[in-house]
């Protein structure tokens, strides 16, 4: 078969080792499928024990923090982190990025949080990270989203508040360092650069655990309950878990963050580069804030889309079709994504350009 560029903003594209090794697993993993296993097993207890280390190794995680894997996605999270965070002032900043980020806010303002944006950039359709902003000291944690998947813009230097900061990194998760000793909670969705859809990883300080103001949270939505259990309260999402844990040995072995952040760099270059030379495109984001990870762009003239999406479609390049609140393309590259695939939708798009000059 014809290899198929995935451009596709997720469930994320790994690397085809770890298909291969998952794969097998479903077969056979010690006898049983890895899809009927118990999850109270040593076999299984081992495969946890590893996905959460290998985070602490990937990112440099520092003594106390807990490492969980824990099922709802960001989605659930962004109720989750507001539980557990609310203190005497059931006050919050937000940092409004995105559609996301406008999630995050409806789901603690539903917590009982009283939330204050301390910026926006929803008049300009979140084309840009606001600037300039402060934050308070009395609050009783701000937050922020790193990455934007729909809109195509990322926080290249993630603030440091005077308050726990909380941050959603879904979507470039892994993608580049950071300091994570920067935050109190750092959550993400598996499904763009860790793993398959079904789990949601968090990084968490043990010392905010147990401190809620909140009235009798759930034992589920409780980060307390699932630290004292070792992200093992309930059956956890075991494949996800499990290929999640394969992808973080894969990522390890091939240079860890640091070398993962460099390729990244050099496939956004790639393709913003095209995208500022070529005639036919424009970006759709400022480019101080443009996302390594969704990059978004649009043809100048829109009548034509149907004339070029034809032409990527051939070159098998798959999920290029921009998120209807921006339009036109959105290029998803993750971890996973390799620069020869960013090369060949650059040169559909040179090509394109030639044909229509």
């Amino acid at each position: 078969m014809s290899k198929i560029h995935n451009f596709g903003a997720g469930p994320c594209i790994l690397p085809q080792e770890v298909f291969q090794e998952a794969s097998k697993a479903v077969l056979d993993f010690n006898g049983l499928s890895i899809l009927e296993i118990s999850h109270r097993s040593d076999d299984f207890i081992k495969v946890m024990e590893e996905a959460r280390e290998n985070i602490k190794k990937a990112l440099n995680v520092p003594a106390g923090y807990t490492v969980l894997y824990l099922q709802g996605g960001a989605s659930l999270a962004f109720l989750i982190v507001a539980m557990n965070m609310m203190r005497g002032t059931k006050k919050a900043a937000y940092l409004n990025t995105g559609a996301w980020a406008t999630a995050a806010i409806k789901e603690a303002k539903n917590a009982g949080m009283a939330v204050t944006e301390v910026a926006s950039s929803k008049d300009k359709n979140f084309n840009n990270i606001p600037k300039g902003f402060e934050v308070g000291t009395d609050f009783d944690y701000f937050h922020s989203t790193s990455n934007n998947t729909i809109f195509g813009t990322q926080i290249k230097n993630l603030p440091k508040v005077p308050v726990p900061h909380i941050c959603d990194m879904s979507s470039d998760f892994l993608s580049r360092t950071i300091n994570v000793a920067d935050f109190d909670i750092i959550y993400a969705g598996a499904q763009k650069n860790l793993g398959p859809a079904g789990a949601c990883v968090y990084i968490v300080k043990e010392e905010i655990l147990g401190k809620s103001t909140y009235a009798n949270i759930p034992s589920y939505l409780n980060l307390d309950v699932h630290q004292k259990k070792e992200s093992m309260f309930n059956t956890p999402p075991v494949f996800s878990v499990y290929v999640s844990m394969l992808n973080l040995r894969h990522l390890l072995k091939n240079g860890g963050v640091s070398a993962a952040e460099k390729r990244n760099q050099a496939k956004a270059d790639l393709l913003y580069g095209e995208i500022d030379s070529n005639p036919l495109f424009v970006g759709t984001t400022a480019v101080e804030d443009r996302s390594n990870m969704n990059a978004t762009f649009i043809l100048k003239n829109a009548e034509l889309e149907k004339e070029f999406n034809g032409m990527w479609k051939a070159a098998n390049i798959e999920g290029l079709k921009g998120h209807r609140d921006v339009g036109g393309y959105r290029a998803s590259m993750y971890n996973a994504l390799e620069i020869d695939s960013v090369q060949v939708l650059v040169d559909v798009m040179r090509e394109f350009a030639k044909k229509k000059a």
